[in-house]
């Protein structure tokens, strides 16, 4: 299928995010990795914690290398659902396996959901995988050192709180960058339904648990990704971003608008022909090196 075509059907399935779930999955599926994964070990169901929910896959490459960069995926959900694996389909596996394709550890991990789990739950779960993962990076042939972090949406949302509020300092030794697909950074200005049901009610606590301050001042990398066809209040985030970044240090964040692109396809798209967000990624850990 031509690129042309593909943003097409893409553009004709909306901003929507519920009714564009469907459509957005069959748009890549035929392009995809089936298992069993070709050079691929999967290890399925780690345990990182105790909640039943505290799992996580990990992918490694059969080449025998060390050293390598560890990359950790954190799914969306509007943070009461979503997993890191849709069994019968390739996602979220297709992000791991990128991550393996381009001579990294592959990890995708599950957290907890509200209602019954609610701030900074999620932040806390990806502190315990990161642990996990720095823990035992060597053996699994990575670089403990060399940890990166992407989440989309909700996702995106545990990645920045976990990045910006001092309570998790320690639990970040290692990460040396972020990836920030589509997510909310200032609660003042989001406080729809979504939000309410992990942040709670209380929206004068909103500006305290927010992580665009704490963004501003990490000395971790951070690349923030928007796309084409998000929704509205999510371009309303990005433009938050950018803003206060430009005001902050006077000049842009790392930041890509990705074109031809919805909420959802930003990931789906992983490990297909389209490469165009795979290269920045892959850009941007370079630039974290120099």
């Amino acid at each position: 299928m031509s690129f042309l075509k593909t943003v097409e059907q893409i553009r004709q399935l909306g901003r929507e995010i519920l009714p564009a779930i469907p459509g957005s999955g069959a748009i890549y599926a035929a392009q995809h990795e089936r298992e069993p994964y070709q050079s691929v070990r999967v290890t399925r169901d780690v345990r990182y914690g105790p909640h039943e929910r505290h799992r996580l896959d990990v992918f490694e490459g059969e080449d025998g290398l060390s050293g390598k960069p560890v990359f950790i995926f954190v799914h969306g959900g509007g943070f009461v659902g979503g997993d890191k694996r849709q069994p019968g389909s390739p996602y979220n596996d297709n992000v791991a396996l990128w991550a393996v394709r381009h001579g990294m550890v592959g990890i995708n991990i599950t957290y907890r959901l509200a209602p019954e789990a609610t701030y900074p739950a999620g932040s806390e779960d990806l502190a315990a995988a990161v642990a996990w993962a720095r823990a035992r990076a060597a053996e699994l042939g990575g670089d403990p050192e060399r940890i990166f972090v992407l989440g989309t949406s909700a996702g995106a949302v545990h990645v920045a709180n976990f990045v910006a509020h001092a309570q998790f300092e320690a639990s970040r030794a290692g990460v040396a960058g972020v990836i920030l697909l589509s997510g909310v950074y200032d609660l003042t200005t989001a406080q729809d339904d979504m939000s309410k049901v992990y942040f709670g009610e209380d929206v004068s606590r909103y500006a305290q648990m927010s992580s665009l301050p704490g963004l501003l001042e990490s000395p971790i990398p951070i690349l923030f990704v928007l796309t084409e066809f998000d929704p509205r209040p999510f371009e309303q985030q990005a433009l938050q971003v950018v803003q206060a970044w430009f005001a902050r240090h006077g000049q842009w964040p790392d930041f890509i608008r990705l074109m031809g692109h919805n909420h959802l396809t930003s990931t789906l798209h992983m490990n297909t022909e389209d490469d165009y967000l795979g290269r920045q990624i892959l850009a941007f850990m370079e630039r974290g090196r120099a």
